[in-house]
């Protein structure tokens, strides 16, 4: 039999493609083009966060044609679909803030309902802003069936009078205005230069921070999560995605396999050694508890106080995602914390192997300065 042959019969899409009674569902998917050969393969999720809200989420829809090769090229048939955002940068200020928080709970729901609703076989989740990323790994943890999470990427940084900026510069900017100490027109340049291409915040904001929980939790592929949105590589890290959650359908690797207690830990260590935002610290324990794992705020606060600071990173230090990318990416702060002691090196994650293997080949990068060893 062929290795890349995956039986339907104890799949969940066997519910709408198998047997003379799904003839009606079947003439829907042949009415969207799809061949006899691709509706008879398993019928894999790809959610998406996408909007025109912000930079955050922009380069999504792109980067889901990539997972859905990946899929397509390990026998599977993607089935692309969006769910809600709101994103904090535009929210924030004023009573649109007050979406922000339940929208995690409802992008979770609603991928939720659509993977059962339509009996898909697995899940790629999307994200790129920070609601949006807990939300996908909630609903992931939730569903249970095979998954993997890609981040949509970060920001780059934008260039003001021969220096590097970040958002972080223009809210500080809005301070020098309020007071005087900066003009109409400085202001005005500042804020068209800022913010230079797609992607997340650059500083270890919430996003960035969840992103790098993906990794150090075991939820996405090493490094898949610290390529900045514009670097062409993205596109053959979501391909590998898509081609790794086939391989997670054929071990029948699941969320609740890989999302343990010592994983949680892993994930606070994580942002506590860069700096991550403290948001971390609501998302984590909603995720636990989709696993049904008792890890609340204070378990969070308690690995926060012993985790070393070794990430410097904004907004509390110098660099941004793209810096840590350049300089070895998530793996070099796991690689140190693992081999200072800290990280549980036997949790398993999506590649099939465990932490340790996974960091076995990394070098600590020593002509860096963005992670302490």
């Amino acid at each position: 039999m062929d290795s890349n042959y995956i039986d339907k019969s104890r799949l969940p899409s066997r519910h709408v493609t198998e047997g003379p009674e799904r003839a009606p569902h079947r003439s829907y998917l042949y009415a969207m083009g799809l061949t006899s050969e691709q509706i008879h393969q398993p019928l894999v999720g790809v959610a998406t966060a996408w909007n025109e809200a912000a930079p955050c989420n922009i380069s999504l829809q792109r980067q889901a044609q990539a997972v859905k090769k990946g899929v397509a090229a390990n026998r599977g048939t993607p089935r692309e679909f969006t769910t809600i955002t709101v994103t904090d940068g535009i929210a924030m200020g004023h009573a649109g803030m007050k979406s922000s928080l339940a929208s995690r709970d409802v992008i979770a729901d609603s991928v939720e309902l659509t993977i059962r609703g339509h009996s898909y076989d697995a899940l790629v989740a999307m994200a790129g802003c920070d609601k949006s990323l807990p939300g996908m790994m909630m609903a992931m943890i939730r569903l249970n069936v095979p998954s993997i999470f890609i981040y949509g990427g970060s920001i780059l940084p934008g260039r003001f009078r021969g220096r590097d900026v970040v958002v972080q510069d223009l809210f500080e900017a809005v301070g020098l205005h309020s007071v005087g100490k900066m003009d109409d027109e400085t202001l005005d340049e500042l804020e068209r230069v800022a913010c230079p291409s797609a992607g997340s915040c650059g500083g270890q904001y919430t996003a960035n921070t969840m992103a790098m929980v993906a990794e150090a939790i075991g939820l996405a592929l090493p490094y898949s999560c610290g390529a900045p949105a514009p670097y062409e590589i993205r596109d053959a890290l979501c391909a590998k995605a898509g081609e790794q959650v086939m391989e997670l359908l054929k071990m029948q690797l699941r969320p609740r396999d890989i999302v343990t207690r010592k994983a949680f830990e892993n994930a606070a260590m994580t942002v506590a050694a860069t700096g991550g935002s403290t948001n971390a610290a609501l998302h984590l324990p909603a995720m636990a508890h989709e696993a049904g794992i008792d890890f609340d705020l204070f378990d969070v606060g308690e690995i926060f106080k012993r985790t070393p600071y070794i990430g410097d990173l904004k907004p509390g230090g110098k660099y941004v995602a793209k810096d840590l990318f350049e300089a070895g990416g998530i793996p070099l702060v796991m690689k140190a914390l693992l081999d200072g002691g800290y990280l549980h090196g036997d949790c398993m994650t999506v590649t099939g192997k465990t932490i340790a293997e996974n960091l076995a080949k990394v070098k600590f990068n020593t002509e860096q300065d963005v992670v302490r060893a």
